[in-house]
């Protein structure tokens, strides 16, 4: 049996809270930083780290920098790119953003792509955290954890007029 029933689990401004809760949260662990990388997957994760960046230029003066990184997500093991280079992220602060954890498979094999960099620290972010890990990885900052079943689908939507203009 399968419906097709969509329940909103965050509203808007829930979610402008969330992301002004981890934007805070980022700024008290890298509070000796000048800079921090905002690593985020493409395309939703990317979205989320602008929406961070945003918020951080308001609340700190820690210097975001954004990097948009191309993982395939059907193929994991292809080659991971970013929008830096390797110079522009080595020995930073690195926090590696998506939109949610499911499985874990995302965000391990981004991990792995920064390990080979030396970096001053390196943390994880995002907005849902499902709990259905099949790899030993985990959400330093999260939005929200939720109980769900392996057959339910989350859908992040951070797009829109109305979305932008709220984080001002």
């Amino acid at each position: 049996m399968k419906t097709t029933e969509k329940n909103t689990i965050l509203n808007h401004d829930e979610i402008v809270h969330k992301i002004r809760r981890i934007a805070y949260q980022i700024c008290e662990s890298n509070v000796d930083e000048e800079e921090v990388v905002l690593a985020g997957i493409d395309s939703n994760g990317y979205l989320l780290a602008k929406k961070l960046k945003t918020v951080l230029n308001k609340i700190s003066t820690i210097n975001p920098i954004l990097c948009r990184v191309k993982i395939d997500k059907k193929n994991p093991l292809s080659p991971i790119t970013t929008s830096l280079a390797v110079s522009d992220y080595t020995n930073k602060s690195v926090i590696l953003i998506d939109d949610v954890l499911n499985s874990g498979t995302t965000l391990i094999y981004g991990v792995k792509h920064f390990l080979d960099v030396p970096l001053k620290q390196f943390k994880t972010a995002v907005l849902v955290n499902r709990n259905h890990k099949k790899y030993p990885v985990k959400a330093d900052f999260k939005g929200i954890s939720l109980s769900t079943s392996l057959h339910e689908h989350v859908d992040v939507i951070l797009e829109g007029k109305f979305f932008e203009a709220s984080l001002d």
